[in-house]
């Protein structure tokens, strides 16, 4: 049933008539474990816009905010967590987050800086039976709308260190992907808001967000 439904607005979303009457939404994932989940607060609403006039996609203006345990989750098809501390999921949170992820959704993680020896340890809860998988440059999820030839632009500095893109697949389908040392979500924020940002990056940083979500909703 649940299948069924993320079908159904999948094919609603990239449906010009559903353009006519924007009715759903972008989730950002709310965590317990003290990190800020809540970082980058301009960033989803920026990156709705320029999918909404680039991929002609029918998402209303603002995101929502959901838990992981919450039943609230299964109808957004792309969920976003970002932040630079601590994860934690407790078993309830991990089974409905695997619940949703394999009946469809798809959840992008966004290393704002500090997040990786959190996150890596909590999606063990969630898919104990896998790992993560860097993605070649030549992945389809760089190549959409917009090609990116050398695969996940570097958007902030941090450590110096190369961007890497990595995925959890589950039957041949990438549930989630995971951006490191990269920091899209700073790209998408409001110009001005981040040391060192300039109109450059923050194209492509919009460009390789409207290609996870191309992506995402057409796997």
């Amino acid at each position: 049933m649940k299948t069924f439904l993320f079908s159904f607005l999948i094919a609603a979303i990239l449906s010009f008539s559903a353009f006519q009457n924007p009715t759903y939404k972008i989730g950002r994932l709310k965590y317990n474990g003290g990190g800020d989940w809540y970082s980058n607060r301009t960033a989803l609403p920026n990156l709705i816009e320029f999918c909404n006039k680039n991929l002609a996609t029918n998402f209303e203006s603002e995101e929502v905010i959901v838990e992981a345990g919450s039943a609230e989750i299964f109808k957004y098809p792309f969920v976003y967590l970002t932040g630079h501390g601590n994860v934690t999921f407790s078993s309830l949170e991990a089974t409905n987050l695997r619940e949703y992820l394999t009946a469809g959704g798809f959840l992008h993680i966004d290393d704002n800086y500090g997040l990786d020896k959190f996150i890596r340890k909590e999606m063990k809860k969630v898919f104990p039976e896998s790992d993560f998988i860097e993605l070649p440059s030549n992945h389809q999820i760089y190549n959409q709308k917009f090609n990116f030839p050398a695969g996940l632009p570097k958007i902030h500095e941090h450590d110096g260190k190369p961007a890497q893109g990595f995925a959890l697949i589950y039957q041949g389908r990438i549930v989630c992907f995971y951006t490191y040392e990269c920091d899209l979500g700073n790209g998408w924020e409001d110009a001005g808001t981040y040391p060192g940002d300039n109109p450059d990056a923050r194209q492509k940083a919009l460009r390789m967000g409207a290609n996870l979500i191309q992506y995402a909703l057409t796997q």
